[in-house]
């Protein structure tokens, strides 16, 4: 029988106590501030330079977003190898300085692309961006300053990707065996809180920082983004994991050789490969419903399909609330009990949503609860695997497990508005309700029945954690 996360130190004090989590979790604070408001700075240097008067943004848009999930999907793994064979330390800070140092550069880089363009085959170019074609529509005539755009974008996310795992690495370094369940319910109450703020207050700081320098182009929009992940580097510089150095002498194996052994860790290791099917199960189905939302808000009354962010925000919401509750009380339960319990919820929630799809009250009720359950989920689960995984491994599991979420966020996105212009609204969110139900009572029981891993020593000075 798996082990409860109890401890007498319940709750986020001896976390927040804990000075070397609190220079991890600012620097995490920081470089996802960033990151919210470079997506931000993309759009509004679309809108200045390259939409054209009575064109659509999207095709832009999409563009960027495809430029940046790219690297997701390329080299997830391959960067968790490198995590491992690296200080997570110096990742951590060479990441941020370097995608502060690229954002730095925009403004030269647009100067020197500016009014040049790229003539590119109609053939080579995605569809929505074809009717933009010129030259008797046989070639494209594509700004050359967002041709750069979409190579700076493409860099800052592959450096994303050797962060990520980097990140969820260090934690275990830095936070106690049994304090780990309250730090990723933090960790995960600051993402949620991150992602509403920092797109609410990205547009209208930029837009406050590009006034106060009238002639300086795109300045102050640049400077604000590049701070934020300039100054993530500067605080995790004194950050303090307790990484001995690598020996310059060792050989490591062929970098397909890790990846292969990552592969292999998650098959013989039940529970921590589980952990990875429970939260591929709980992004695609937040994946699903970034895009079933449109319909469900354009059903309910007083809402407009275009407000759909609201529903997104009270999912958020949820989250936010059920992340705070674990920190204080999951130590009293199991990774194991917790997720079952949250797929069970997650699934009457979204049966309601499919049975309430004409009361506004109700749908954000069911939303809000249903987020609750979902923090359920994700935090014990990547607790889970921090505390299953050994320390050897970490970046090779984390990196696939980026890979696996990022292929999570981005394959139900293009599957769930098919389906739901195939069968309808109401039967697709019975399909996501009964994947979240199978998903949890089948990974519940495989844990139960599977042999725990031993606990294993906890590293770490007493005085810090």
């Amino acid at each position: 029988m798996e082990s409860k996360l109890l401890s007498a130190n319940q709750g986020f004090g001896p976390v927040l106590r804990n000075s070397r989590f609190l220079f991890l979790w600012v620097g995490q604070i920081f470089s996802q501030l960033a990151d919210k408001f470079y997506l931000v700075l993309m759009i509004a240097l679309i809108a200045n330079h390259y939409q054209g008067e009575n064109q659509s943004i999207s095709g832009w848009v999409s563009a960027i977003m495809i430029a940046n999930t790219i690297p997701a999907v390329l080299f997830g793994s391959l960067a968790g190898v490198y995590v491992d064979r690296w200080q997570k330390k110096q990742v951590l800070v060479v990441t941020n300085f370097c995608r502060g140092i690229l954002i730095l550069l925009l403004p030269f880089l647009l100067w020197f692309g500016d009014r040049q363009n790229i003539n590119l085959p109609v053939g080579w170019l995605p569809s929505f961006l074809r009717r933009w074609q010129t030259e008797e529509h046989q070639y494209f005539a594509l700004p050359l300053g967002f041709a750069i755009l979409l190579v700076v974008t493409f860099a800052v996310s592959t450096l994303t990707q050797f962060f990520a795992p980097a990140e969820q690495s260090a934690t275990p370094l830095v936070v106690r065996r049994r304090n780990l369940l309250a730090a990723n319910s933090l960790t995960t109450l600051t993402m949620m809180g991150v992602l509403i703020v920092g797109f609410a207050i990205g547009e209208p700081l930029l837009s406050l920082a590009d006034s106060l320098f009238p002639r300086a182009g795109d300045l102050g929009p640049v400077l604000v983004v590049a701070s934020c992940y300039l100054m993530a580097g500067i605080v995790l510089l004194m950050l303090k994991t307790g990484e001995k150095q690598a020996d310059p002498d060792l050989v490591h194996p062929h970098v397909l050789s890790d990846i292969q052994d990552g592969i292999r860790y998650l098959q013989e290791n039940h529970r921590v490969r589980n952990a990875l099917i429970q939260l591929l199960i709980l992004f695609s189905i937040f994946a699903a419903l970034s895009v079933l939302a449109v319909s469900m808000a354009a059903q309910l009354p007083g809402l407009k399909a275009s407000q759909f962010g609201f529903l997104l925000a009270f999912g958020g919401l949820g989250m936010a609330i059920g992340a705070l509750s674990i920190g204080y009380i999951g130590q009293r339960f199991s990774p194991t009990e917790l997720a079952l319990w949250g797929s069970l919820g997650m699934g009457v929630c979204l049966t309601g949503l499919a049975l309430f799809d004409h009361s506004l009250v109700l749908t954000f009720i069911a939303i809000t609860i249903m987020g609750f359950f979902a923090a359920m989920v994700g935090v014990p689960m990547q607790t889970l695997m921090q505390v299953e995984t050994d320390p050897e491994f970490h970046g090779k599991v984390f990196g696939l497990e980026n890979n696996v979420n990022n292929i999570a966020l981005s394959l139900p996105l293009a599957l769930a508005g098919v389906a739901e212009s195939l069968f309808g609204l109401t039967p697709v969110l019975l399909f996501l309700a009964a994947a979240a139900i199978a998903g949890g009572i089948l990974s519940w029981y495989i844990n139960e029945n599977s042999p725990s891993v031993a606990p294993r020593k906890e590293k770490g000075s007493s005085s810090s954690s």
